[in-house]
């Protein structure tokens, strides 16, 4: 091979002597074949991914920028050059003026180079045209490495040449020689160019709402296009506004639409398999039943008896255990997950692979760097070489790792957003049975914090086979050095194992505990803050409190309990690569004497250690993160795996002549509850009035969810012709205007939308509100009266058009007034929906007789249908319900005539009714006000006359000026900007307790000096190989050297486990502090604060926040303290070592200091920003949850699933900028740390006479080490500073105004009250201070045992 390429080059291919000398230099036959090769080759191989996307298809003519331009006459250029070195050599060879006499013709490498750079140089311009036509291809990154592979191959020839010229004093072949330089130059100009962008004019609006979309491969491998960011952050404080778009491939609809193909498809065989293993269950319980037959016949001692009933009972209940733990499909969420993402799993697997195999060449470089400065003897270029090797490979690695970094919390935002969509949807056409079985406290639980787990668990993945790898490198490479003895420490690592295990069992089970208590305390706050203005009014809140305490003390419990375990996990993870190398180092001196440990074994086994220390800390926290996600996993299978509402339970057939058939159906809320409906037989015609009456219980609401499909039917059929309205008994309200809570998602008819507001009676309301339909409503209608809510409810569904209308008793929410304008000009014969089929729940007798059709209920029985007439002749149970419903009807309308016949004040006073609180409203007021005029009319021309007091029955219409005033009642959420205040940091650390935190910093501080120590006694120690040179090292020199190792490795363990115990239970204190302080406030806040504020917030304070408040922000803290002590100890000792390095680190800490200042401004903004967008997100949820049966009614579910994807699309707009800049900051501070390693190993090589070889692997070593710490450290200084927002959230709501003291210093005389007297004075009161009052004035006194009644407008929450 050697002697062809020989002859192929005409000169030697490889002589060793070019390199065993002083000025070294490579043979010219390796510059002309390899050196060509190399970049040559890479662009031949990955040309075929730019030849099929330029053939794929005919593409559209695209613009020819100048770049692409300058780009082609480069590569024109570079193909000219190869020609002009083709036709040198011919001339040479075949000119006129060569000499025929000699055969000294040109090798034929001067044949092939030439030809093969003129075929590359057409094949790069093939492959920048494949680039322009490329959709959103900015750049190539194949080609760039190409160029750069070229640039650098190039260096050799460029040095070789240029030198020879020097050493003979002219040019020997001057046409090779400009060309070789003239190429040269257009090759470094053809790198330039390919690291710029070259953005298409089609494509720059997209590039300017996401720069990603827009930057080239440089900018993108070191994330430079991030930098507009930053530097807007610096300057001032991000808002949502100022976050880029996010790309197609990184918003919530593709992400889920990937993640539910593949989860459809493995759910689907996760039922096959519980089908299967339901099958064999129930054939094992029907044989133990048969056995327990047969051996009750058996008669048996009474003792005997009782003795196996008891272990029957133990039996049962084992049986009964293991039967829960499979309820539900199982093991199909991690495969899902693994297949949807298996691209970016792969990719990121690659580059973790690629940068763990790279991090253990720096240990052997640095055994190269200490043999160097220990042999004087070795040429200078070497030290050079080593060094300059150093900061490549370091270099490359950052790239690597971070690379690896970015896919994988990129991956973890997919998992964390594919899961929450799928909660979503699945909570859209979830079945009765998986709806009873989860609270909306546990389904928020299951986006927030089960999603989470996932997120946090993927980013580290790959750890899972990295850590093993990283370990069995590590026993190789100590191997090497240390040779058997590796085994001790070896041993050490098994014993661990089993450890390890334990702790992660215990932690599972604590950890399912404590996500039952977090679903059970979520279920009690949702439900108070559902319920809170009841709460309120009956003094509920102390009662309320001391059961949420009460979990939350048992959450607390349990959290110390898992730091306990933490603790213990931390101090072997710390002890453990001591230990190991204590073990490793003590059996590697004790077998021979002659076994001295000198530096250069030392310190590479020790840059080996500082390798092993990480996947030994990371495997024990990698494996509680699965432990705690194992428990997500199996609620997220449950919930997910539940079923479906059965889509087929009402056919939509329109063959059939009848608007709605029901054929003999039988209906239950669920398929193990008793029938609710028996055989239910009905058929209604289209555009037919249709009431449903019964009594209370009777099932009437039960059959209007039946038709819509919403219960569970198993038996019988249903078919409705056409589209669906629904208008339940309980009207259903969004957070949003008044105007889409009644277009519900259709085009505005403003001709139509007026005559549906007339109908419906809204029109004097739109007159009183402040922003008249465009007032935003609060959540659950927080600012209408029940009448107000239920006339919208009925306006949204006679706007919407539909074929039939199922009405859940619309009308018993409003007086009998308002009712019948209602029927009369909406529902009854004459209304606007008299062509529709109308199913009307109803108890108001009074319609009856204008319906077409009768249906009765009677304990979920049709007993009777019928016309009215037909019906009361029958005298049956309508006949009944008739006489009962009557009755009451007769007695309520006496009232109301009583009332009308007054003489007195019977129109009145004005109301002014507000946007937070009017009851049943204007138009009460109005058509009372008509009727009493009219009566009033008839009475006077009976009696001749008629007293009235009237002011002004409704206010007028306020100007438009003060229209908008409350127009907007949910204010955006308040968001903290700027640096994190030290105050909130002090209120933390004072929750914790000053004796727990002084305790903390103490343990961790002695912890670092027991660190240093034992790095300087190892480079003491290793003094020893050259004191005790060619002679017998002493044993108590030996025991005395392994024996203070020893002590400091452990030493610096059990400090550790004492600061994480100490900080366990700060933290544990600050939660339950920062908890009670949180709900007490909350608590005693005024009722306006929960009409302007979503529940959604408040929830968010109590689930997120206070979860990283529980879990995160003890963690970043220890992290942080670490660090920071860490880097403190690193720096003394290599300043120690090296007092030379003092001059790079000055400057390097300057730079440290602005990147990070720049980093941590922009990191916290966008966490608090995420944290703001995280709550529409929750709000959303809940207001879909309550209002299910409206929205499948409706069939707008896709309607409110991309209303999710765009909440949470919002949310990812801060979450994706944040990985980013974590990425952004890292590559930054480890590309300087990489300048740190050089600078150290550049020392070490410039004074090496004056340098021992222990003191160059302690400086390098360190070096090594203080890259790694320096970036955690500026990462955990960011971490907690965004986490510690959580804090600041939190005190937020801890400090909002209270309402009055519940107890005062006026204390009333004992035994009050005596007597039921009530007495106001010129009392008046408003909603909310911005508003205008609602009572004005009131003076009246109420004595004991006197009843009273409030007449004029009724005012729900005014009165």
């Amino acid at each position: 091979m050697s002697a062809a390429l020989d002859e192929y080059c005409g000169s030697s291919f490889w002589n060793a002597s070019y390199l065993d000398r002083a000025d070294p230099d490579l043979p010219l036959c390796v510059e002309q074949t390899v050196l060509v090769w190399v970049p040559l080759g890479f662009l031949w191989l990955s040309s075929p991914w730019h030849l099929a996307a330029l053939f794929r298809g005919t593409a559209h003519k695209r613009h020819l920028s100048r770049l692409y331009v300058s780009k082609q006459i480069l590569a024109g250029l570079l193909f000219l050059t190869a020609v002009a070195g083709l036709a040198v050599t011919l001339s040479e060879d075949f000119g006129p003026n060569t000499d025929s006499t000699t055969n000294g013709k040109n090798a034929a490498v001067f044949y092939t180079n030439p030809v093969l750079f003129a075929v590359s140089w057409i094949l790069v311009m093939v492959c920048q045209e494949s680039v322009r036509r490329t959709h959103m291809a900015v750049d190539s990154s194949s080609l760039f490495f190409f160029w750069m592979l070229q640039v650098v191959c190039g260096i050799f020839p460029f040095q070789t040449l240029l030198r020879k010229a020097l050493q003979e004093g002219g040019v020997p072949d001057l046409p090779r020689f400009c060309l070789f330089y003239v190429a040269y130059g257009l090759q470094l100009l053809s790198l330039v160019l390919s690291g710029i962008a070259d953005v298409k004019p089609e494509e720059e609006e997209v590039v300017k709402k996401n720069p990603e979309a827009g930057a080239a491969y440089l900018s993108r491998i070191t994330f430079n296009w991030f930098n507009s960011m930053v530097f807007n952050g610096f300057k001032r404080p991000l808002l949502q506004e100022d976050l880029w778009d996010l790309s197609d491939k990184d918003a919530t609809r593709h992400i889920y639409e990937g993640f539910e193909k593949v989860m459809t498809g493995e759910l689907s065989i996760a039922r096959h398999r519980f089908q299967k293993q339901l099958k064999k269950r129930k054939a094992k319980q029907k044989e133990i039943a048969h056995q327990n037959g047969l051996s009750k016949g058996v008669s048996q001692d009474v003792l005997v008896m009782e003795e196996k009933g008891d272990s029957k009972d133990k039996k049962k209940n084992k049986e009964k255990k293991k039967d829960d733990k499979i309820s539900h499909p199982n093991s199909w969420l991690i495969p899902s997950i693994t297949k949807a993402f298996k691209w970016m799993l792969i990719e990121s697997a690659f580059f973790k692979l690629l940068s763990d195999l790279l991090a253990f060449v720096s240990p052997q470089l640095l055994k190269l760097m200490i043999t160097f400065t220990q042999d004087k003897s070795i040429y200078l270029w070497k030290g050079y070489l080593y060094a300059i090797l150093l900061l490549l490979v370091a270099v490359v690695q950052s790239v690597l790792h971070q690379q690896y970094f970015h896919r994988c919390f990129l991956l973890g935002m997919k998992v964390r957003t594919a899961l929450m969509a799928a909660v979503y949807k699945k909570a859209l056409i979830v079945s009765n049975d998986t709806r009873q079985e989860s609270t909306v406290g546990e389904t928020v639980n299951l986006m927030s914090a089960d999603a989470q787990r996932f997120n946090d668990v993927t980013n580290f993945i790959h750890l899972l086979w990295s850590c093993p790898l990283q370990i069995g490198l590590s026993i190789f490479f100590l191997w090497q050095e240390m040779g058997p003895s590796v085994l001790a420490g070896l041993g050490v690592m098994v014993l661990m194992a089993p450890i390890n295990a334990l702790l992660a069992i215990k932690s599972k089970d604590h950890q399912t505990q404590n996500m039952k208590l977090k679903d059970k305390r979520m279920k009690i706050m949702n439900e108070m803050l559902t319920g809170i203005k009841v709460l309120k009014l009956y003094a509920w809140e102390p009662s309320f409190e001391e059961q949420i305490h009460a979990i939350r003390e048992q959450e607390l419990k349990l959290m110390r309990k898992i730091a306990y375990y933490s603790s213990i996990s931390t101090f072997i993870s710390n002890t453990g690569p001591a230990l190991i190398s204590l073990a490793t180092f003590a059996v590697f001196v004790s077998v021979s004497s002659e076994n001295i440990l000198d530096a250069e074994k030392a310190f590479t086994s020790i840059s080996v250690f500082h390798i092993l220390r990480l996947p030994l800390g990371m495997l024990p926290m990698l494996i509680a993160a699965m432990v705690q996600t194992a428990v997500s996993k199996e609620r997220l299978e449950k919930f997910l795996g539940g079923e479906d509402l059965d889509s087929n339970a009402v056919h939509n057939d329109p063959s059939f002549s009848s608007a709605i058939t029901v054929s003999e159906g039988v209906f239950s809320w669920g398929k193990e509850n008793d029938p609710t409906l028996k055989n239910v037989c009905l058929d209604i015609k289209p555009g037919k009035l249709v009431a449903v009456v019964g009594a209370v219980g009777s099932g009437k609401s039960s059959l209007l969810s039946a038709l819509l499909g919403e219960m569970h039917s198993s038996k019988g059929s249903i078919n409705m012709k056409g589209s669906v309205a629904y208008v339940p008994q309980q009207a259903w309200i969004q957070n949003a205007t008044l105007r889409d809570n009644i277009l519900f998602g259709s085009e505005l008819d403003e001709s139509k939308y007026q005559q549906v507001l007339d109908a419906c009676a809204l029109k004097p309301d739109l007159d009183q509100l402040p922003g008249g339909d465009l007032t935003e409503i609060g959540e659950k209608g927080i600012n209408l009266s029940g009448g107000q809510k239920q006339r919208v409810s009925l306006a949204r569904a006679t706007y919407n058009n539909a074929d039939t209308y199922l009405l859940d008793d619309p009308l018993s929410a409003v007086d009998s007034r308002v009712a019948k304008h209602l029927f009369e000009r909406v529902v009854g014969p004459n209304g606007l929906l008299k062509d529709k089929t109308r199913i009307l729940v109803t108890h108001g007798v009074s319609f009856l007789p204008h319906v077409d059709e009768i249906v009765v209920l009677v304990d979920g029985l049709v007993t009777e249908v019928g016309s009215y007439e037909s019906l009361k002749a029958s005298e049956g149970a309508f006949s009944e319900f008739l006489f009962t419903y009557a009755k009451e009807e007769n007695n309520k309308s006496s009232k109301d005539d009583s009332s009308e016949t007054e003489d007195v004040d019977i129109i009145p006073e004005a109301q002014d009714l507000q946007a937070d609180g009017p009851p049943e409203d204007v138009v009460s007021v109005t058509l009372k006000r008509d009727n009493l005029l009219r009566h009033s009319q008839r009475h006077a021309q009976r009696n001749g006359s008629i007293r009235l007091t009237t002011t002004s029955s409704v206010k007028a219409k306020r100007p438009s000026d003060e229209a908008k005033q409350g127009q907007r009642l949910i204010k955006k959420e308040a968001m903290e900007t700027g640096t994190v205040k030290w105050s909130v940091y002090l209120q933390y650390l004072r929750s914790m307790g000053w004796c727990y935190t002084s305790m903390v910093f103490l343990m961790y501080f002695i912890q670092n000096i027991a660190f240093m120590g034992s790095n300087l006694w190892l480079s003491d120690w290793t003094n020893d190989s050259l004191k005790y040179f060619n002679q017998t090292y002493p044993g108590y020199v030996r025991d005395m050297r392994v024996g203070v190792f020893g002590a400091l490795g452990l030493a610096q363990g059990l400090l550790i486990f004492l600061g994480t115990l100490l900080l366990a239970g700060g933290a544990v204190s600050a939660s339950r502090i920062l908890h009670s302080r949180l709900l007490a406030n909350v608590l005693r806040v005024p009722m306006m604060f929960f009409d302007t504020t979503p529940s959604g917030r408040v929830v968010n304070r109590f689930a997120k926040d206070m979860f990283t408040v529980d879990e995160m922000i003890p963690v970043s803290f220890r992290s942080w303290v670490i660090c920071l002590l860490g880097v403190m100890g690193t720096l003394f000792v290599i300043c120690l070592a090296t007092p030379l390095f003092t001059a790079v680190i000055v400057p390097l800490a300057v730079i440290y200091y602005f990147v990070q200042r720049f980093y941590v401004a922009t990191s916290r903004q966008l966490r608090r920003l995420e944290s703001v967008s995280c709550s529409p997100i929750y709000s959303h949820f809940g207001e879909t949850v309550a209002g299910l049966s409206v929205i499948r009614a409706y069939r707008h579910q896709n309607r409110f699933l991309k209303h999710n994807e765009a909440t949470m699309d919002q949310n990812l707009k801060s979450i994706y900028p944040r990985i980013v800049s974590n990425r952004w900051l890292s590559i930054r501070l480890e590309f300087l740390g990489n300048l740190v390693v050089f600078f150290s190993a550049l020392f070490a090589v410039v004074s090496r006479e004056s340098l021992n070889s222990g003191l160059v692997g302690l400086s390098i070593s360190y070096a090594l080490n203080v890259t790694r710490t320096l970036t955690w450290l500026v990462r955990m200084t960011s971490e907690l500073e965004t986490n510690i927002v959580a804090v600041e959230r939190v005190s937020e709501y801890s400090k909002i105004k209270n309402e009055a003291a519940w107890i005062t210093d006026q204390r009333p005389e004992e035994g009050w009250p005596k007597t039921g007297k009530i007495r106001l004075e010129d009392y008046k009161v408003r909603y909310r201070p911005e508003l205008d009052l609602v009572l004005h004035g009131i003076t009246c006194d109420i004595d004991s045992t006197e009843k009273s009644d409030g007449v004029g407008c009724w005012q729900d929450s005014g009165v």
